[in-house]
């Protein structure tokens, strides 16, 4: 089946619509890790996105009977801008369905490059749905985003590129994963050529979708996945792809999304390019590899995937990378509540530059502070300054990796609540389009009192709602059955210790 595979991807027909992507050096991430670092920049195709050749190869193979009847598919991003431009080039009818809550620049895309765009749903699998019924009743055939041997193939010709490119000494190459389809094809073609050279995945930490099917040695589930790496938000890998990587694979990477957002920054840094999250993954990948190997002295290769990023999310992407590249450290100090302790606490944390100050009067004998500063020799410089300042008598809770901290306690005003009882707090992640919010208050009805709300948009598919909601125990089973229905993700908080300092 190896062979046959082979077979496809150098015989895949991709080139109609797609570049052969260059292979660049990236100079200044190869300084701090050591090692020759390449991008392969599928950013740079027509559609931003390595996504078009396996649509177009899929496509173009169909028969003259299908190809009249039209194509259709269901995509929230950039499977939807492939099949619209391979279908413009092939003259067929291209039907996209996409959640209402896609981000704009994705939906406009989809309808420059002349797809015929239908929006339902909140959901993938809303959209997906949707998609299949018309292609029952119009008889257009079904263009999967990853689960077909010609999608393989088409994203196959990605490793055929980089084993053209750089026929010397490889010793890995990073892709990253979501449905499996670009991963299934760059590894079975370089695995049958150059079994040497490491194919190795990379998936967020929130959306594990092969490296959780690994563990289990079968295709799982996942109940939820992550939003950040929208283009991988994937919550199973398909079947055909983890037949193929379960043999080709070497090894999964997970990252973070500060990781992620701190490879955006590292790809901006040397190409002065920017890319999505999902096509960030390979090179927080690369990092993170480099970090827990120590390799050196070695040509890595990251897949920089995609492009395809709202302008609205690069805010949000710039504070995170401070953090995931450890050049923020994000903190909560008590201080005295006494005439000049500000200062003093100041002369404590000596000549750093501070990212973020807040601090609200709330306790006549001390205060919380929570303060970002300013790092440059990363995790081990946070560490001794946490150290210095407990010695100094400073009580410290490291926030760096508190989600809930840095998406929304560091964005707040105000500070504690005043005789607010039985208070549970929540992060929701809500879908972003008219109607959510309400539909959310509709539900939880006269029944419960909300104390706080904080919402932010940073420009995702889902805004990040954080809430306080009285809840007298007596009515706690009643709450749960709400939470339960209520359809959004969420994650309780009322036990973090942030909440607790700044909030409770």
């Amino acid at each position: 089946m190896t062979q046959a595979y082979l077979e496809r991807i150098l015989t895949a027909c991709v080139y109609d619509v797609a570049i052969n992507s260059p292979l660049d050096h990236a100079p200044t991430l190869s300084g701090r890790l050591n090692n020759r670092v390449l991008m392969k920049r599928e950013d740079l195709q027509p559609v931003f996105s390595f996504k078009l050749r396996g649509a177009y190869n899929m496509i173009s193979r169909l028969p003259d009977e299908a190809k009249a009847k039209g194509v259709i598919c269901a995509s929230a991003g950039n499977h939807a801008q492939g099949v619209a431009l391979a279908s413009r080039k092939l003259g067929i009818k291209g039907v996209i369905v996409m959640p209402r809550t896609t981000p704009s620049i994705k939906v406009n895309a989809a309808r420059r490059l002349g797809g015929k765009v239908i929006l339902h749903g909140d959901s993938y699998d809303e959209a997906a749905a949707h998609a299949t019924k018309l292609m029952d009743e119009r008889g257009m055939t079904w263009i999967p985003p990853y689960d077909a041997p010609d999608i393989i193939a088409g994203q196959g010709t990605v490793g055929m590129e980089i084993l053209h490119q750089h026929p010397q000494k490889l010793h890995a190459i990073f892709v990253p994963v979501g449905g499996g389809g670009l991963a299934a094809g760059v590894a079975t073609y370089v695995k049958q050529l150059r079994p040497d050279v490491k194919v190795i995945g990379v998936e967020p930490e929130d959306a594990p979708t092969l490296h959780a099917a690994l563990k289990a040695n079968k295709r799982v589930q996942l109940e939820q996945v992550g939003l950040f790496a929208d283009g991988v938000a994937v919550r199973q890998i398909g079947k055909e792809t983890f037949r193929v990587l379960r043999k080709h694979i070497d090894d999964v990477v997970l990252v973070t999304t500060d990781e992620i957002c701190a490879g955006i920054r590292d790809i901006f840094d040397d190409t002065r390019t920017i890319n999505e999250p999902a096509g960030a993954l390979a090179v927080a990948g690369l990092k993170k590899y480099v970090e827990t190997t120590g390799v050196e002295g070695e040509s890595l290769v990251a897949i920089n995937s995609g492009a395809n990023m709202n302008f609205s999310r690069l805010g949000h992407v710039a504070e995170r990378a401070e953090v995931g590249e450890h050049r923020e450290a994000v903190l909560a100090v008590t201080i005295p509540e006494r005439p000049g302790s500000f200062r003093q606490f100041c002369q404590a944390i000596g000549k750093r530059q501070v990212t973020e100050f807040n601090y609200r009067f709330s306790d006549p004998r001390q205060a919380h502070v929570f303060v970002g500063l300013g790092l440059q020799d990363g995790l081990h410089e946070k560490d001794d300054l946490v150290a210095h300042l407990e010695e100094n008598d400073y009580p410290v809770l490291d926030l760096t990796d508190n989600e809930m901290a840095k998406v929304h306690l560091r964005h707040m005003v105000g500070g504690h609540g005043h005789l607010v009882e039985h208070e549970r707090v929540f992060r929701f992640e809500f879908p972003e389009r008219p109607g959510a919010l309400m539909q959310f208050l509709n539900q939880l009805g006269r029944r419960f009192n909300i104390s706080m709300f904080h919402y932010r948009n940073h420009g995702a598919a889902y805004g990040r709602v954080f809430v306080g909601i009285q809840v007298p125990p007596e009515h706690a089973e009643r709450f749960d059955q709400f939470l339960d229905g209520i359809g959004y993700r969420y994650e309780e908080e009322t036990d973090n210790p942030a909440y607790a300092l700044f909030l409770s």
